[in-house]
C-alpha cells in the first residue's frame, strides 16, 4: 500500500520536504515507534473527534493520550467523542488507522495539534499507508495546514 499520490502531489505542490519512510505493516502510532525505534514523543498520532459541531482532527505525540476534559473546554463543546471507525471509510472514505495530519485533503475539516508535538523539530507521521510514512519538519506541518495550537493532552 503506497502513498497516495493526492498526499504526495499536495505536499510537492506546497514545497513541503519530507523523507518517505517505508517500513513493515503497521496499524498504530505506538506499533510504528516500535517498528522504527524512535522516540514515541517524535511520532505524531492523528486522532478524529466528533463534537456537535462536527468532526475534527487531532494531531498529538503518540506519547500522550486525549484529554477529553481539556479538550472540551478548549473546545467549548457540549459533547465530545473519538469517532468510531466506520466514520473513516464513510465519511472519509480512507481506511481506518489511515488517517493523515494533512486536514485540508480530508473534507477541509478543523485540524488541532497539541503543544507537545511543538517540542520536537521532526515528526513521523502517517503518510495515509500502512507500510509507509512521511519524515518531516513540525514547523512545516504549521505552514502547510495552520492548525490550531492548543493543551489538550497528557501523558500515558
Amino acid at each position: 500500500m503506497a502513498i497516495p499520490k493526492k498526499i504526495l502531489n499536495y505536499l510537492k505542490k506546497n514545497k513541503i520536504k519530507f523523507e518517505r519512510v517505508v517500513h513493515k505493516t503497521v496499524y498504530t502510532a505506538y506499533d510504528l515507534a516500535q517498528t522504527l525505534k524512535e522516540k514515541l514523543n517524535k511520532i505524531a498520532k492523528s486522532i478524529i473527534i466528533k463534537t456537535e459541531k462536527g468532526y475534527s482532527i487531532l494531531v498529538l505525540p503518540a506519547s500522550r493520550v486525549a484529554d477529553l476534559k481539556k479538550l472540551k473546554k478548549f473546545l467549548k463543546a457540549k459533547k465530545i467523542e473519538i469517532a468510531k471507525e466506520k466514520v473513516m471509510k464513510d465519511f472519509f472514505k480512507i481506511k481506518p488507522g489511515t488517517i493523515t495530519p494533512f486536514a485540508t485533503l480530508h473534507k477541509k475539516v478543523p485540524l488541532y495539534i497539541d503543544k507537545a508535538l511543538l517540542k520536537v523539530k521532526e515528526i513521523l507521521v502517517n503518510a495515509g499507508s500502512y507500510t509507509d510514512s512521511l519524515r518531516l519538519k513540525v514547523k512545516d506541518l504549521l505552514k502547510l495546514e495552520k492548525p490550531i495550537k492548543g493543551d489538550f493532552s497528557k501523558k500515558k
